[in-house]
């Protein structure tokens, strides 16, 4: 994605006004990690740079390992880093020219931000994740025949079983969504998931980035656009606001005393959506299933998503290794934004686990 490094500098111009285990126990009842909310700490959306810390040594965490970690980031051409322990910051670095302001793009880490706003719009009442497709942009969206297109469900497009060709490319528009097996029969990553932008402007009378501001964006403070870039649609934004982003997420879309997007729809989102992929949700990957698929191929693997990280842990995940991982258990939100550690990716890569190799000596 070269493009996109080319207008980085335009954009920090753009943006300067918004810069500154198995998917279930053993009941087959998805796994609710809600927090404690009386634990959790939400930085104030007054503008204000104010977000309270919390110190390694409390934690007691091994302080002996923060300087490796951080310096094996900087090696691996990250930009920006933060770790939250229930809400409080605990590490944030910036390196490689980066800095608090600077904007970055979140890649298909953003695909988490098209389902929590999807699933505002359910809890108002606007939309059904489970009404096919065509019901909110008439038919012929797509070039199969009208029985397939009618089996397209919203979940599909969250739960990426369209059925429709991954292999044409990211353009969305309906010569280029071809079939290739009915909706459910088929696991592929493609970019048709955005198409429930325009579901839910369709459905909101609004247009998408508004609709965004209006529910999601000013509601936790959070800063950044909606750049449109060839056929897709890249969200940028400074590091802090992902993490604000994430910590929404992980509170289980409470903010404050306000329920931004229901638990109940954020708990199904985190959990297996189909029986396809194991280690994927509603544009969510999840880690510690027994088996996962991966992009741009059919093939199962066996084995957790990331080994070394928290079989509870779900994330994410953007080409060029940007980064949001939520861990219930350990009352963790860690954000990595930058260039690809080693080679160009789609989503997951090597960096993941040795990552987490290292953030695990930190934080044990």
């Amino acid at each position: 994605m070269p493009r996109l490094h080319v207008l980085s500098f335009l954009l920090c111009s753009f943006l300067t006004f918004n810069c500154s285990s198995d998917d279930s126990n053993s009941s087959g009842i998805p796994i609710d990690n809600t927090p404690d909310p009386e634990l959790m700490y939400y930085p104030p959306n007054d503008g204000s740079e104010t977000w309270e810390t919390a110190s390694v040594s409390e934690l007691e965490w091994n302080s002996d390992e923060l300087q490796p970690l951080l310096d094996f980031l900087e090696d691996k051409n990250t930009k920006s880093f933060m770790i939250l322990h229930n809400g409080k910051i605990v590490v944030e670095s910036y390196m490689n020219s980066h800095n608090e302001t600077s904007p970055w793009y979140w890649a298909s880490a953003g695909k988490t931000l098209t389902t929590t706003v999807t699933g505002i719009a359910q809890d108002e009442g606007l939309l059904d994740i489970n009404d096919r497709v065509s019901d909110y942009l008439g038919t012929n969206w797509t070039s199969i025949p009208l029985d397939k297109e009618h089996l397209i469900t919203c979940r599909n497009l969250l739960s990426m079983t369209s059925g429709l060709d991954d292999t044409l490319g990211d353009s969305v528009s309906p010569e280029n969504l071809q079939y290739i097996a009915d909706a459910d029969d088929r696991w592929a990553y493609h970019n048709v998931y955005v198409k429930l932008q325009d579901v839910v402007a369709n459905a909101s009378n609004q247009n998408w980035s508004d609709y965004f501001e209006d529910v999601l964006k000013s509601k936790i403070g959070m800063s950044g656009a909606w750049i449109p870039l060839g056929d897709l649609s890249v969200y940028w934004s400074n590091t802090r606001s992902m993490a604000r982003f994430g910590l929404l997420i992980s509170a289980h879309g409470n903010w404050e005393d306000t329920q931004i997007v229901s638990s109940e729809f954020l708990n199904q989102a985190t959990n297996t959506s189909q029986s396809l992929n194991r280690a994927y949700g509603s544009l969510w990957w999840l880690n510690g299933k027994s088996t996962y698929r991966l992009p741009q191929t059919q093939l199962e693997f066996s084995g957790s998503l990331i080994p070394d990280a928290p079989d509870d842990m779900y994330c994410a995940l953007g080409r060029d290794d940007q980064k949001i991982y939520i861990v219930p258990s350990k009352d963790l939100v860690v954000i990595r934004m930058g260039e690809p550690a080693d080679d160009t990716n789609f989503a997951l890569s090597n960096f993941d686990n040795e990552l987490w190799q290292k953030i695990n000596a930190f934080i044990n």
